[in-house]
């Protein structure tokens, strides 16, 4: 494991890092845990706040251009800021099926499948955790 590889890399990178593993943690304790109170409803609220601070940062980081100074990787944080808002809409209006649903799915594709991508070589997070120090 090589940190330093994170840490020297310019900003956003270790901050879209360091939120998108904290959400990855956060999440998989909201997967495991009892739905419906209290205790949910605030790591929920922290998780998907956390969501939106990892999806934001993405379009700052132009490590891949594609489409100018984008990439597909853009296209799935729209989709993330979008599924924030179907998450809480599910939520709020009872369909708690589909709330289900929708936070499951996002978290396995924007966390879980997006973060295997980010262990590509040439990647910082390939440097970090796959080449050590």
């Amino acid at each position: 494991m090589n940190p330093d590889a994170l840490f020297s890399a310019t900003q956003p990178i270790p901050f879209h890092a360091l939120s998108a593993t904290a959400a990855i943690g956060l999440g998989a304790a909201q997967l495991t845990m009892r739905k419906g109170g209290s205790v949910h409803r605030v790591m929920g609220r922290l998780w998907l706040g956390l969501m939106a601070l990892v999806a934001t940062s993405s379009f700052f980081i132009h490590e891949i251009n594609l489409w100018g100074r984008y990439s597909p990787i853009h296209l799935l944080s729209l989709w993330t800021l979008i599924s924030i808002g179907l998450t809480v809409y599910y939520a709020r209006s009872g369909n708690i099926k589909r709330h289900r649903q929708s936070a499951t799915a996002f978290y396995w594709l924007a966390l879980i499948l997006t973060g295997f991508f980010t262990l590509l070589p040439g990647r910082i997070m390939y440097e970090v955790i796959l080449v050590g120090g």
